[in-house]
């Protein structure tokens, strides 16, 4: 247990120490200034400019930005769409996969790329070749993963300019998020995880003699570069069925507290970029501590659950913590619980084990966590523009407190502003729980079920809430490629990102055209830990009020019931 302590204080401390500077730097990148990189990084800027038409001195309303955001990703679902239909007829196939069927598995893995989400109701290694692995998955990768952030640097300028209608432009911010950020720190973690021994390579799968005399066919190809993206765009769409279990994906120890480092880096870097381009820097050391802070809290709850384990399975006489069953040795229960931790509160989705084998509470974290929206440093610029939403709510529940109008940065918080943002909470809470009730009553959603009583309900409110909350993750257990599940999915997808996407730009047209007062006596200071509390506590108290009955009738009538000795 004390290793596993040293390895979570470990993890925060390397953390923060490599996510401030990387803010600092991509704070100077959306504000334009110069960066130490700009020699080599500003020529491939201007060209792709130039041969797209870009206007980089023109920017755009809010309207027109969530236009750009729609127009761009719905292109890029169809492309997605296409080329795993065309599959069969194009390069890079050495196992000649036949094209991905039926077509709503195709469509639903397209919509899920293209919300940053990556949920998989295939196995990657047997039904995507490399080609689609490269083009359609690890490119829509980074195009998903850019449009968070740009949606996010969107916001931080709606809340710091005046009086105006303008926010930025949708292009210009993706292609520096990408070219900036993701490329050289996807390249980078690429050669780490080569040097480390996962696959980056376009050869045919190897072939291998069992013990038994059998043969056996195992699965290489361009697996870095896919992971390495994976990771630090928070998406988590494995080139293995296993995800990050699998040794090809996460072989040493090493790679495992790196890529667990990958999935908080840029969120966490993006705090304190907004407190740089806030101009109050304490501002963004808020948001930290409150994540920090609901972090903490999380990860405590699923590690003393599986540190206990299942007393029936200590009963049997089996030994080990829950006989480690459904987790990787080589990581243990520690490794694993932090790992299970980031991916949900981020909206990553990689595993490094099965978390429909965890105990019930324990598994009850990395659901809650997704169902809050995964504002716990959260996915790439989605967590921070989430958080965001939730300190607009927050600081109007003070300012009814005080008597007060209130502000955040010195903008008044008025109607328009509440509405939106109930509008982002509301929207993929009410698809979270109007689906797992459609899928809970009918034929076609419980014919998905492979386990019966609360465990099921837990397995079918996973999957639409790690699709409402872009997240990608899954419980298992819950048969998903089906016609209901693949198109009640794709929708929940959708309205999960741009459900949020759209009410946060505009918010953030309507606070850019607002003057900024000067603070006075009865301002609520937003920097201090009285403040980071009464965050945290709205974070907490929306979800329980929201998804409690829910999650009664799943996880926690579950552990009521295996602290009796009942088994389904």
């Amino acid at each position: 247990m004390a290793n596993d302590v040293t390895l979570f204080v470990v993890y925060l401390v390397v953390l923060f120490i490599l996510a401030w500077p990387l803010g600092r730097y991509m704070a100077r990148v959306f504000n334009s200034e110069k960066t130490p990189f700009d020699p080599v990084f500003r020529p491939l800027e201007k060209s792709l400019y130039r041969l797209t038409g870009i206007d980089v001195a023109s920017e755009m309303n809010w309207k027109q930005y969530a236009g750009a955001v729609i127009g761009f990703n719905i292109l890029g679902a169809l492309l997605v769409f296409v080329i795993q239909v065309l599959q069969d007829k194009l390069p890079f196939n050495p196992e000649n996969l036949a094209a991905v069927a039926p077509w709503h598995l195709a469509l639903n893995t397209a919509i899920s790329f293209m919300t940053n989400t990556n949920w998989q109701a295939y196995g990657g290694e047997t039904t995507m070749s490399y080609f689609t692995q490269m083009a359609a998955l690890t490119g829509q990768n980074f195009l998903s993963a850019a449009t968070g952030i740009a949606v996010a640097v969107a916001f931080i300028r709606g809340l710091t300019r005046k009086t105006t209608k303008l926010i930025g432009n949708f292009w210009v911010d993706l292609v520096r998020s990408v070219i900036y950020v993701l490329l050289p720190l996807s390249i980078l973690f690429s050669i780490i995880l080569v040097q480390q021994g996962v696959p980056q390579t376009l050869s045919p799968y190897v072939s291998a003699q069992t013990v038994e005399g059998a043969e056996q066919k195992i699965a290489v190809g361009p697996v870095a570069s896919q992971e390495s993206i994976k990771m630090l765009g928070t998406n988590g769409g494995g080139f293995f069925n296993a995800n990050s279990a699998h040794p090809f994906e996460n072989p040493t120890p090493l790679t495992n507290l790196l890529e667990a480092l990958s999935i908080f880096l840029i969120p966490a870097g993006l705090v304190f970029t907004f407190g740089y381009m806030v101009g109050d820097r304490r501002q963004g050391y808020a948001i930290l501590a409150t994540m920090t802070l609901l972090f903490v809290m999380m990860l405590s709850v699923n590690y003393v659950n599986e540190l206990s384990g299942n007393p029936l399975i200590a009963a049997s006489g089996i030994s080990g913590p829950s006989a480690l069953e459904g987790k990787e040795v080589r990581f243990g229960i520690g490794a694993t619980s932090l790992f299970a931790t980031v991916t949900t509160a981020a909206s990553c989705g990689a595993v490094n084990a099965m978390h429909d084998s965890f105990t019930p509470l324990g598994g009850l974290v990395p659901l809650l966590q997704m169902m809050l929206g995964e504002v716990i440093f959260g996915g790439v610029g989605a967590g921070l523009y989430g958080m965001l939403i939730y300190i607009v709510i927050t600081v109007f529940i003070v300012g009814l407190m005080v008597g007060r109008t209130p502000e955040y940065l010195g903008k008044k918080i008025e109607s328009w502003e509440m509405k939106m943002a109930t509008i982002a909470i509301l929207i993929p809470a009410v698809t979270i729980l109007t689906g797992s009730a459609v899928a809970a009553v009918t034929k076609a959603g419980l014919a998905g079920i492979a386990n019966p009583g609360p465990h099921g309900l837990s397995e079918i409110l996973y999957a639409f809430a790690s699709c409402a909350g872009n997240n990608g993750s899954a419980f298992a257990g819950l048969t998903a490629n089906s016609l209901f599940y693949d198109l009640s999915l794709s929708l929940a997808l959708l309205l999960g990102r741009f459900g949020v996407i759209i009410p946060v730009l505009a918010i953030a047209g309507s606070m850019a055209a607002k003057k900024t007062a000067p603070p006075g006596p009865g301002t609520f200071p937003t920097t201090g830990w009285l403040f980071v509390v009464l965050l945290a506590a709205v974070v907490l108290v929306v979800g329980a009020l929201t998804f409690l009955p829910a999650l009664s009738l799943g996880p926690i009538v579950e552990h009521l019931l295996m602290l009796q000795g009942t088994t389904f």
